[in-house]
């Protein structure tokens, strides 16, 4: 049965390269394709440097693939191993609709490869005071949820070091017996 891993962490953190290395590991040799969700704009010099550098450290063997809006299909359509990275920019196209998290889940699920998924943990960032920046961290807290609650592995990257999260247990109240967070609706959202 394939894999599912998700590695969290902050801008910056470390976690492409731990992704990186834990899809590398899980190929055991096998040719990996990198889908990419990030769509490159000519004028941010920044996010060019950005994704060069991501190339650079990857081996010429892996094919890359741009995921586009439809995200579930690509995975679906892609044979071995996968690292996808990373599911901001796939919720961030979604705006102002929900990101589809159930396909993503269910094409997860029914791949062959195994798949390591990148996402951003912004669950511990400074809340926004936008509406599309509450938007954006409630949408993409989700998905991650979705995707840790049927992932093998769940990563933690802070400043380059790996904490592996413990499994949830069986009843679905995590790993310390504690109910899960809510589902993040805009009615929760007050004063600040």
């Amino acid at each position: 049965m394939a894999r599912v891993a998700l590695v969290l962490g902050g801008a910056r953190s470390g976690k492409s390269v731990e992704a990186e290395r834990l899809v590398t590991r899980w190929a055991d040799g096998s040719a990996v394709t990198y889908v990419a969700t990030a769509l490159l704009d000519s004028g941010d010099d920044r996010l060019t440097e950005r994704v060069a550098a991501h190339q650079q450290r990857r081996p010429a063997t892996w094919a890359t693939v741009q995921a586009g809006a439809d995200l579930p299909a690509v995975l679906r359509a892609t044979a071995g191993p996968v690292l996808l990275d990373s599911l901001g920019p796939w919720v961030a196209a979604s705006f102002p609709g929900p990101p589809d998290h159930a396909a993503l889940v269910i094409a997860l699920n029914e791949r062959d490869g195994d798949t390591v998924v990148v996402s951003d943990e912004v669950g511990m960032a400074v809340h926004p005071v936008s509406e599309s920046g509450r938007w954006f961290v409630d949408s993409l807290g989700t998905v991650n949820q979705a995707v840790a609650a049927v992932a093998a592995e769940v990563r933690l990257v802070v400043a380059g070091r790996v904490l592996v999260l413990p499994p949830a247990d069986d009843t679905g109240t995590g790993s310390e017996g504690a109910p899960p967070p809510p589902t993040p609706s805009r009615e929760q959202d007050g004063p600040v």
